[in-house]
């Protein structure tokens, strides 16, 4: 099994919709560091499991300097922006998203 694991950190701004009282419920943002785990038995026709560019492309082409609640289909926790992000990637099986220092969520897909 080949692996590669990518990191890179992007700005963006979110608002959460939550059922209790919290200052995420206003529009705010964050540098968030994303990490980003792919892996193949196979390499593709270039030697690779996924090129680090074409992440980069994804993650920074539909998440930099955006406000991720356009962007997801869905409530822009870290949590959800992991798991979006592991079906965005080809070969991705983990995504790390860490918003502020000391909080991060994980999302891996079961095999």
């Amino acid at each position: 099994m080949y692996y590669v694991k990518k990191t890179l950190e992007i700005s963006a701004a979110h608002r959460l919709q939550l059922d209790y009282e919290s200052k995420c419920n206003n529009l705010h943002g964050h540098n968030w560091v994303i990490t980003i785990y792919c892996k193949s038995k196979e390499l593709d026709r270039n030697g690779m499991v996924v090129d680090f560019t074409r992440i980069k492309r994804l993650v920074k082409g539909q998440l930099d300097h955006k406000l991720l609640n356009d962007v997801l289909p869905c409530q822009p926790t870290a949590e959800n922006i992991a798991r979006w992000l592991t079906e965005q990637i080809p070969n991705c099986y983990r995504a790390d998203v860490q918003e502020s220092e000391g909080n991060m969520a994980s999302y891996e897909v079961d095999e």
